[in-house]
């Protein structure tokens, strides 16, 4: 054989390799993730972690692959809990210590009566063709059945009996442009929603609609936080807003940062404290007018925070969950 024949032989056998390995490919069954319950995983803890919240004295974290983990010894160890999905998950909210809902891509619902050990699916984009592969990025509850989850374009979702049954709620928002909705959350005793071109909604006195509030700022705002008066909403650059009246008027804070403000805490003294996609910890003493960045903090992606314990902050990310030492004084 010569050596174009050898050229020729190994090319053809590249080719057949190719169309071999294609064949199988398309052999190979769709498993929807929906239908496929979260593998477990000892690299969970390690993998990307979306959110985190408080089931009592639990932690509770939500991420990628529909994997939720838990910790009872405050971040320290934590155990896969069983989900019958492995979309991808956002975020999650326990109004009482047993009682919880995580939401995520697919426009799914999941609900855990454990503390977050076992999940159930109530709802997902299949049941409803308006919402489809929509993904949820937000859920909150109130502790007595009553609960909202937004999304992307707009997606608002309502239920009134802890979600064995979910209505579309996005007529009772003032969003004409269907813009995406990134957090919910009650601060100081109301109810807003942030999103994306500087919306902002603030829940009405009749808890049927949310009005818009004038925003100074038109990017994205992927947080609210604050207490009982002070009310600050951030995002894009680390843009934060703050406000002393309800969002009636609103100031620029000085962040001191031009990075994304991925999560907000309202700590136990009434200060407040905000976290950067690159792990930066900025605090604020003066209602949110100001941030003076943390010392020695742990660089790291960042995507959601709490605080597991007095002086000991958690930070979930793309490499999992990590502790780290918040010094506020």
């Amino acid at each position: 054989m010569n050596r174009f024949s050898r050229a020729a032989a190994g090319v053809m056998a590249g080719v057949t390799l190719t169309l071999l390995m294609a064949a199988q490919a398309q052999a190979a069954p769709f498993a929807d993730p929906l239908d496929t319950p979260a593998m477990a995983s000892a690299l969970a803890p390690r993998a990307l972690l979306n959110g985190l919240a408080h089931a009592g004295k639990r932690i509770v974290a939500v991420g990628q692959r529909g994997h939720v983990l838990y910790s009872d010894d405050q971040g320290g160890h934590w155990s896969q809990a069983r989900v019958p999905v492995s979309t991808d998950l956002v975020a999650l909210v326990f109004p009482t210590e047993r009682e919880g809902w995580a939401v995520g891509h697919d426009g799914v619902v999941l609900h855990s009566a454990d503390a977050g050990a076992t999940w159930e699916r109530q709802f997902d984009g299949r049941k409803d063709a308006e919402v489809g592969d929509k993904p949820l990025l937000d859920v909150w509850f109130d502790g007595h059945g009553h609960g909202l989850a937004v999304g992307a374009f707009g997606l608002a979702l309502r239920s009134d009996d802890g979600g064995k049954s979910w209505q579309h709620w996005e007529s009772h928002l003032d969003n004409p442009k269907a813009l995406h909705l990134n957090a919910i959350r009650s601060v100081g005793g109301e109810l807003y929603i942030v999103g994306e071109q500087g919306l902002i909604l603030k829940r009405g006195t009749d808890g049927e609609r949310f009005e818009a509030v004038p925003s100074p700022y038109q990017g994205s705002f992927f947080g609210v936080t604050g207490g009982k008066d002070s009310l600050l909403v951030f995002g894009l650059r680390g843009t934060a807003l703050h406000s002393a009246d309800g969002g009636k008027h609103w100031e620029r804070a000085n962040t001191g940062t031009q990075t994304g403000l991925t999560a907000g805490l309202a700590l136990a003294d009434g200060s407040l404290l905000l976290v950067s996609q690159s792990g930066q910890l900025l605090h604020s003493a003066d209602g949110g007018a100001t941030f003076q960045a943390q010392p020695q903090v742990k660089p790291g992606p960042a995507s959601a925070a709490l605080v597991a314990a007095p002086g000991q902050l958690l930070i979930a990310g793309a490499r999992g969950a990590r502790l780290q030492a918040l010094a506020t004084r």
